[in-house]
Order: structure tokens, then C-alpha cells, then sequence
């Protein structure tokens, strides 16, 4: 069986006393679009910065493309992409200086790097004001351009932290197709987003992480049988490390952001939204 594109093992970060991401082992495979939920201050952002190299783990073991990441941080970063909670751009660069700057750093040659910098200006429709410094975009051009470093040298895993924040719907649109056509020609993406109506749109496999721990992991079908078998009173499970939950098929067919309410809220919660607060003055 071939290895996953991405295994984390018991991956535990602490600042001080405080647990943000608590044991969380998780598998995604090669070619997989694959959504990682929760709510605010879950702990998303903090295991895609670990992840990727921006954080350091308290503890816990995390391997991408087969290799091991504390051994061979340079060969994995070299193959992957990323659009991070904070963009970290350039703000006082051009977009194509920026993207040219991005392309050469990847070890690309100058002509690829020129090429595909013009290519990526124009699909994105950044080309129109080719002098304008980055930090005069608006933030969704930025985002934009966040996107266009992260695949400017064809990774094999992208991920992706809230990618469509501030983007138009046409933009939107034109980057979700460019993102299903990588994962059929083998590409991984893992994506965050609180915009779920995107996420089950795009993702073939859901994670759900709550309070720092792993409370949900498997397709959309998966995750309705163990919300359906939780529902019953049957015995199951919605973390997974393979094989398939337990429990009956649902006759109703929740949609990811139903899945998701009765996941974080708990047991017991079949109606979550019923129980809105209102502010005193407003009801």
C-alpha cells in the first residue's frame, strides 16, 4: 500500500500552560482534497504551522511525502505549497517581482521562473497594474497572490488556510476549478475554511478538530453514519484511523455544516441551532 501524502502522529502543541493542538494523529492520502474544520481557536492553524515548518511541535511525529519532517525539513518544503493565516508577503514588491522572487527561492531557473510568473499575473488577473506594491492590493488580491507563490513551483501537497477570505465569486470560481484539476493530475490539498458550503463542494475526506483534540475524521458518508449511529444510541466511532464507522446509514442526508454543529456541540444537541442566544436588547 502506498504511504499517505500526509501522516501526523500524536501531535501535541502547548504554549505554556495552555494545550492548543492535544494528540492529534491523522492520515491523508496522496490526491486527496481534504478539509480540516473547526471552530475559532480550535487549533487548525496551529497544525498546518507545524505542519509546514513554521512551528515547531511540543511532541508528536509528522511525515510528508513519505519523509520524515524533522530530518528533512528542505527536501519536504521544496515540495509543498502554502497559503498561510497571515499571508506573509513582500509588501514592498511588485506582484511580479514578488512572484519572480518566490519562483527563484524554489531553485527554479529564470526562464521557468519569468514564464510562469507572467502565466500566473494574468490568470489571476493581478497583470493590470504591474507597478503597484503589494501592500497597496486589497486583501484579496493578496490573497490572490498568496495563492499563485503557493503552486508558482507545482507542489505536491498545497495547504491552504481560509483561501477564498476576500475573494470575489468570479475569482473564487476560476482558483476552485485550478484546485480540483491539481488533485486529479495527483496533487494534495489541505484546506481550512470556515465557509463549509465550500468545503463539501471541493473535498472528497472531512477532519474535525474541536478544543484541540481530533473529534471527527472520514468522507461526508462516514461522518453522517456516525452522527446518525450517535443519534440511535449506537455504539460507534467518528475518529477513524481506517476502515469504515460504525452504526446505521442516515435516511436523511445532513448537510457538512449539520455534521458539523452536532459534532462540536455534543451529544445530545440534535437541534444546535435551536439553541441561538439573542442579545437582550434585540430580542
Amino acid at each position: 500500500m502506498d504511504s499517505p501524502a500526509i501522516a501526523i502522529r500524536d501531535l501535541t502543541r502547548r504554549f505554556g500552560t495552555f494545550t492548543a493542538v492535544d494528540n492529534v494523529t491523522l492520515n491523508v492520502s496522496a490526491g486527496q482534497f481534504f478539509g480540516f474544520l473547526g471552530p475559532n481557536g480550535a487549533g487548525k492553524s496551529t497544525t498546518i504551522k507545524m505542519m509546514t515548518g513554521l512551528l515547531a511541535p511540543t511532541s508528536g511525529h509528522i511525515e510528508l511525502l513519505g519523509l520524515d519532517f524533522a530530518t528533512h525539513p528542505l527536501e519536504i518544503k521544496r515540495q509543498i505549497g502554502v497559503v498561510p493565516e497571515g499571508l506573509a508577503l513582500f509588501g514592498r514588491l511588485t506582484a511580479s517581482e514578488y512572484l519572480r522572487f518566490v519562483g527563484r527561492m524554489y531553485g527554479l531557473d529564470r526562464t521557468t521562473t519569468n514564464s510562469r510568473t507572467e502565466e500566473l499575473l494574468d490568470f489571476m488577473n493581478l497583470a493590470g497594474e504591474p507597478k503597484k506594491l503589494v501592500t497597496d492590493f486589497s486583501h484579496g488580491m493578496q490573497k490572490k497572490l498568496a495563492l499563485a507563490a503557493a503552486v508558482i513551483h507545482g507542489p505536491r501537497i498545497l495547504f491552504l488556510d481560509e483561501p477564498f477570505e476576500g475573494v470575489d465569486a468570479i475569482a473564487a470560481g476560476t482558483l476552485k476549478a485550478m484546485l480540483q484539476r491539481m488533485t486529479e493530475r495527483g496533487a494534495t490539498i489541505f484546506l481550512t475554511s470556515h465557509v463549509l458550503e465550500i468545503v463539501e463542494r471541493l473535498c472528497s475526506h472531512v477532519a474535525i478538530i474541536h478544543q484541540g483534540r481530533l473529534v471527527a475524521n472520514g468522507s461526508l458518508d462516514e461522518l453522517r453514519a456516525g452522527v446518525a449511529a450517535s443519534s440511535a444510541g449506537v455504539p460507534g466511532e467518528l475518529v477513524r484511523g481506517g476502515g469504515s464507522l460504525s452504526g446505521p446509514q442516515p435516511e436523511e442526508k445532513l448537510t457538512l455544516e449539520e455534521l458539523f454543529l452536532r459534532i462540536v456541540s455534543g451529544p445530545g444537541s440534535e437541534n444546535p441551532e435551536e439553541a441561538v442566544q439573542e442579545l437582550s436588547w434585540l430580542a
